[in-house]
Order: C-alpha cells, then sequence, then structure tokens
C-alpha cells in the first residue's frame, strides 16, 4: 500500500547554470523557453526531476535534453525555494552550475528550448523566475572558488600554455594578473605537466605546452593547499 501524506508536497526542479569562455568573454548558456511560463522569455536550462532520480543525473539530463552539452564539470550551487518564484505553484529549485570548454562541442536547442545562445555574464538579457539571481549566485561562486580551487582547468582545452591559462584566469576575475607571481604560485602548486611540447603555427619562440594532472589535483585537495590570486 503506498504511503499517504497529510501535507502537500512541492514540486522539484533543478536549474544549470553553464559557463565558458567565448571570444575572449566569460559567457553564460542561456535558452529561450518554448512553453508557458514566460514563453520565449529567456532562462537556465533545467527543468523538473523525475520520480525516484538522482538531483544530479537529473540536471546533466535537462542540460543535454535543452543545449546537446554533456559531460561537464558540473557541481551543486544553492536551493531556492522563495514561494513566489513560480506561477505554477510551489516549486523549489536546486541550482548547479557548469564549467564547458566549447572546443569540439556545439550547442543544439531541444527539448523545450526554442533557442540556445551565450550572452556575455555582464549583459544578460531579462531572464524568467528567480534566474538572474541564480545566475548571480552561480558567478559570484565560480570567481570565489576560481581563487582557491583550479576550477579554470575545465574551461580549458587538454593542452594549454602559461599565458592561455593567465588570460583565463584574468577573464573570470574581471583583472589583470602579475605574470611572475602567476606562473610561480601555478607551477608551485603541482597539478601542471609539461608535455614537452610546443605550441605551433608561431613566428617567434613558441611557449610550452602543459595539461591539468587530475590525480596530483586530488592529493592536494586531500593534503590542503592553497592558490590565493
Amino acid at each position: 500500500m503506498s504511503p499517504t501524506y497529510e501535507h502537500p508536497r512541492p514540486a522539484l526542479t533543478v536549474d544549470c547554470v553553464v559557463f565558458a569562455i567565448v571570444e575572449e568573454q566569460l559567457k553564460g548558456l542561456l535558452i529561450r523557453r518554448a512553453q508557458a511560463p514566460f514563453i520565449d522569455a529567456w532562462a537556465l536550462p533545467g527543468g523538473f526531476v523525475d520520480m525516484g532520480e538522482d538531483l544530479e543525473a537529473a540536471a546533466r539530463r535537462e542540460l543535454e535534453e535543452e543545449t546537446g552539452l554533456a559531460d561537464l564539470f558540473l557541481e551543486q550551487l544553492y536551493t531556492f525555494g522563495s514561494p513566489a518564484r513560480d506561477p505554477r505553484g510551489r516549486v523549489v529549485s536546486v541550482a548547479y552550475y557548469a564549467l564547458a570548454d566549447l572546443a569540439g562541442r556545439q550547442v543544439s536547442a531541444a527539448s523545450d528550448a526554442a533557442a540556445a545562445d551565450w550572452f556575455a555574464v555582464d549583459a544578460l538579457p531579462e531572464l524568467a523566475f528567480d534566474h538572474a539571481e541564480i545566475f548571480a549566485c552561480a558567478l559570484e561562486r565560480l570567481r570565489g572558488k576560481v581563487r582557491y580551487a583550479p576550477l579554470g582547468f575545465e574551461l580549458l582545452p587538454g593542452q594549454f600554455t602559461l599565458t592561455q591559462l593567465q588570460r583565463l584566469y584574468e577573464i573570470i576575475l574581471g583583472r589583470e594578473l602579475d605574470k611572475r607571481n602567476f606562473r610561480r604560485k601555478i607551477l608551485a602548486l603541482g597539478p601542471l605537466v609539461d608535455t614537452g611540447r610546443t605550441q605551433r603555427g608561431l613566428a617567434h619562440r613558441a611557449p610550452r605546452l602543459y595539461r591539468f594532472d587530475r590525480r596530483r589535483y586530488r592529493q592536494l585537495e586531500r593534503d590542503g593547499f592553497n592558490f590565493w590570486l
């Protein structure tokens, strides 16, 4: 016999804030809603959690269904539960933020998304629901956490130069970093591996290419480290 509940249960959704570096800018991925409420409005990718579905699995499913993106770095952000956040009724959303290296990836709107596009984080259109609040929370988390954890590697290709890495952090943080200090800190941290290769197609001295060693990084997480910029 199925249990009965004395109190009404709110619906549960997931919403995803996806960041990427596009044309030398930090941008977020939005979808144009194809269904009411807020039809034709821009919003975050997301949707309702199925019964028996894990929260992260729901977030990844909705993200892939609405944008075509899969296998991204994904981390739970915060729970948003204002009673008036959704005109359909009492809906609680568990938000996630994701980081995407767009090399070899293509965004494709599907499911109940009429379109999908990238917007500069400081030039967003008006968003449906409370998605502007969710986006702001995710951006604050990214800019805070990138100072003490090398999240930026998730936005880079498999091999990169130190100049590319520094530029990535400058774009995220919105300010210039001292070249010598940045390189000293990042090389001392440990998870960078010199591939022995150099960047091709340059007229001058070609810079070295590095890769990110996740095994070393996981050890650093266990032991503790400081990467404040």
